[in-house]
């Protein structure tokens, strides 16, 4: 599956606690349906080439959006260990301010 980024585009963040300040190294990515599938923490997820995501995750989760500017390879970079498509996720460089915009 190809997937493009928009550098103007918004971040997300998915998780099953709440907080205001997303450490260094934690996972980010514009398709917002892959942050909901990751807040609830499954052990097993994967998505078909139609975008379809599967995943076995039970917790209660929350979806925030990164709340400041990010630039690429200054503020995030591509997860060096993914096993999903290029693009899908990208690791934090540095702590970022994010927004809760949805209970799941």
């Amino acid at each position: 599956m190809k997937l493009e980024i928009d550098p103007n585009g918004v971040w997300y963040h998915g998780s099953n606690i709440i907080f205001a300040l997303l450490r260094e190294g934690s996972t980010v990515t514009q398709w917002r349906e892959l942050a909901e599938a990751f807040s609830h923490q499954p052990t097993m997820l994967g998505y078909d080439d139609d975008g379809t995501i599967f995943h076995n995750g039970v917790e209660k989760g929350y979806l925030f959006e990164i709340d400041e500017p990010i630039m690429m390879d200054v503020d995030i970079y591509q997860h060096p260990r993914t096993t999903m498509d290029k693009n899908a996720e990208f690791l934090t460089k540095r702590p970022l301010k994010v927004k809760l915009i949805q209970e799941l």
